[in-house]
């Protein structure tokens, strides 16, 4: 007997038909013996109609804490839903909100992190042999507010339970089968993995593959917690993400874009000392995450720095500089979001010169231009009109992984 943490998103519980394919997958490994806690996404797209619901009654955008109340509500439909699902098939089960299944976060308002995890509860229901079903994305402050974890946030709940209650497995079911060297709906010759390291799958989830969250792949690796990503409308094998994978001769595990990005330039900065630390700094008190960042030389004792951000930070990037305005001199700044991140991620690379100069000359031979570039040893990430992005992942796919 094992305990099993499964995840399900939005697409696998969209419908009715879907509710049900997704409580019998639960109930096969349940007939087994096995404890099952299962977390759930909101179904299909009603995040995003919650969200224009908020639009419509608040266009200059409702608070955050009001955001985090409006968007949990999704998820507690799905896990009734299911449950309701699996109560009709015969068989135990409870669903859970986030706070009834011990989520304890941060007050960070849309993107929460979890504090810890109170498994009592889930240990009770468990106890008594009941199938758990857990809304997963939110969590509950020190104020009993509830909050949510941000965009794929079901993936960490499902790691922060399987890490609590020392599951034996943690699966991570989605609307494809497995890791794929790129994106197969937009690469034909894309090939799925049968395993990968946490440090390229949280490469890859970092450039913008969507199979799994970061901050998933992050928790995990923490907590040695092994993933299985797999499909749910097909019963077939998917790919395992561990610590440690068989050796390769394969440089490059995969290619990435990522069209949720936007540049930031800041034009005409006094080139003295502690600038770059005035915005860095502050931007981080913004909770803005930044990405790539270049620092040019202008004339006159200026400097221009460039970086970009996710585009849903990208005003929240902007305010933090402007707020800067009394301390900070400078000519102007520009938001540009016509622009996609392009990003190939292998362990293999760190020991093998001119990798770099292929992914370059790959992208020469398409006729993409790069604007930014940033590396690390087992990635590099280039810039490029966001018009290009599809045409990029090809030929640079085609060139390492053909």
């Amino acid at each position: 007997m094992a305990l099993i943490v499964k995840k399900f998103g939005g697409s696998s519980v969209a419908n009715a038909e879907r509710v049900f394919n997704v409580a019998n997958r639960i109930i096969e490994d349940y007939k087994k013996g096995n404890d099952v806690i299962v977390v759930v996404s909101a179904q299909g797209d009603t995040t995003d109609d919650l969200i224009d619901k908020a639009k419509e009654i608040n266009p200059d955008g409702p608070s955050k804490r009001e955001m985090d109340m409006l968007l949990a509500s999704g998820e507690q439909i799905s896990i009734s839903l299911l449950a309701m699902a699996i109560e009709k098939l015969g068989y135990p089960v409870k669903s859970l909100l986030g706070w009834q299944a011990g989520f304890e976060t941060d007050s960070h308002y849309g993107m929460a992190r979890i504090k810890r995890v109170n498994t009592e509860r889930l240990q009770k229901e468990i106890d008594k042999k009941n199938i758990v079903i857990v809304a997963g994305f939110q969590g509950l402050n020190k104020y009993d507010d509830i909050t949510t974890l941000g965009r794929g946030g079901s993936d960490t709940s499902a790691v922060a339970i399987a890490a609590s209650m020392r599951a034996d497995l943690c699966q991570i079911y989605t609307d494809v089968d497995g890791v794929y060297t790129a994106d197969p709906r937009k690469v034909s010759n894309a090939v799925k993995m049968d395993e990968i390291s946490y440090d390229e799958m949280l490469e890859l989830a970092a450039m913008g593959a969507q199979v799994l969250n970061n901050r998933s792949v992050e928790m995990a690796k923490k907590y040695n917690v092994e993933l299985e990503v797999l499909s749910s409308l097909e019963v077939k094998p998917g790919t395992i993400v561990k610590e440690k994978v068989k050796m390769e001769k394969t440089l490059i595990k995969g290619v990435a874009k990522d069209n949720n990005v936007a540049r930031i330039s800041i034009v005409g900065l006094d080139d003295t000392p502690g600038v770059a630390f005035k915005i860095f700094n502050k931007l981080a008190q913004f909770k803005v995450n930044v990405d790539i960042i270049l620092q040019s030389v202008g004339r006159d004792n200026t400097k221009d720095i460039t970086f970009t951000v996710p585009s849903d930070q990208a005003k929240q990037a902007v305010e933090a500089i402007e707020s800067l305005k009394d301390i900070l001199n400078y000519k102007e700044i520009s938001v540009d979001e016509s622009v996609a991140k392009i990003s190939i991620v292998g362990a293999g690379m760190e020991s093998h010169p001119g990798v770099a100069s292929k992914m370059f000359e790959a992208l020469y031979d398409a006729g993409i231009n790069i604007q930014m570039i940033s590396t690390s040893e087992i990635k590099i990430s280039v810039l490029i009109d966001a018009k290009s992005a599809d045409n990029a992942v090809t030929a640079v796919h085609d060139a390492f992984l053909n």
